[in-house]
């Protein structure tokens, strides 16, 4: 199949060339023109020198034609970028191809999940066109080939099996769950509880500290997320907790990195600067406490984050303040 894949961070570069490596013909674009001749004459991701573009993967900053004939369109932009290339898109969109949605994150000011972000601008009519893949993975392991299992999802159940042999391979597992809405949030939400555990590793807390920050992260995670008709079990399984762990326990996580440059003193900033790429849970920490506020419905570890990145407050005295909360039951 021609596969038309949007993004070319690493992330999308890891994908792209597993679907390649499959046999698809994979045209990669990015808007960044200098990226994209690199790829192209040297076969190598800056970011993921260990692995090579396969020869059935290509670069192209021609949106046009990394469309044209396309049997599947997947992306992996930034949250913040994913309405305004969706925009371009329209304009060459065949009605009916289906999209895989791989970025993770929640639009800000709207509410909106990912996937519920295409349809909107493309019509509720396209929304049994949309899938998305989610779950513990690390592109620079995934580059590699290191064992590594996913869901994925759909609005249309056939849709979300296609999407599931997409890109199945001996060491890419992908289990297919119809809870769309579930795999969307869970996804977005862990990069703001990996950027709390940054910070408090950071500060120089223990396992322990960031044992609490996890299990009660998915907590609040679940709270939040009756707001957008989610089901709980799906947190529990791998794009939610298991998405959660690989995000606040590695280093390679860019959240977690980010998190643990803020407690180190950088302004948010500087730390992004730092990471080099995107950082999610930045952008989503926002959404998420606009959503907290519109429900009612208290979210202390992503205030406090959404405090430490905008409000200036410092990070010990967002730990006091997590400290010194009232005691509750325990209700899970």
């Amino acid at each position: 199949m021609k596969i038309a894949y949007l993004g070319a961070g690493t992330w999308g570069f890891s994908l792209a060339n597993l679907l390649a490596e499959k046999g698809h013909k994979v045209m990669l674009w990015t808007h960044n023109g200098d990226l994209a001749d690199r790829i192209e004459n040297t076969r190598i991701h800056p970011k993921l020198p260990q692995g090579k573009a396969d020869p059935n993967l290509h670069a192209t900053t021609d949106l046009a034609a990394c469309l044209k004939g396309a049997d599947y369109i997947i992306e992996s932009v930034t949250s913040a970028g994913i309405r305004p290339v969706f925009e371009k898109l329209k304009l060459h969109y065949h009605k009916g191809t289906p999209i895989v949605i791989t970025s993770k994150g929640i639009e800000q000011n709207t509410e909106l999940l990912l996937p519920e972000v295409v349809f909107d601008v493309l019509g509720e009519s396209s929304k049994s066109s949309i899938a998305c893949l989610s779950g513990p993975s690390h592109a620079e392991e995934v580059i590699l080939k290191i064992p590594t299992s996913v869901v994925s999802s759909s609005y249309d159940p056939d849709l979300m099996y296609k999407v599931a042999d997409l890109f199945l391979t001996p060491y890419f597992r992908v289990y297919p769950n119809n809870d769309m809405q579930g795999v969307a949030f869970g996804g977005a939400m862990k990069n703001i509880i990996a950027i709390a555990c940054g910070i408090s590793d950071g500060l120089g807390f223990g396992d322990n500290t960031k044992a609490a920050l996890m299990t009660r992260g998915l907590h609040e995670i679940k709270k939040l997320s009756v707001t957008k008709g989610c089901l709980s079990e799906t947190l529990n399984g791998l794009a939610g907790l298991g998405d959660l762990c690989v995000t606040c326990l590695s280093t390679l996580s860019r959240n977690y990195r980010f998190g643990h440059l803020i407690a180190s003193g950088q302004n948010p900033t500087k730390a992004k600067e730092t990471i080099g790429m995107a950082v999610e849970g930045m952008y989503t920490c926002v959404s998420a406490y606009q959503l907290a506020h519109h429900h009612k419905i208290a979210a202390p570890i992503t205030e406090a984050v959404f405090q430490i990145l905008y409000k200036d407050l410092n990070p010990h005295e967002a730990v006091k303040t997590l400290l010194t909360r009232s005691i509750k039951d325990e209700t899970l």
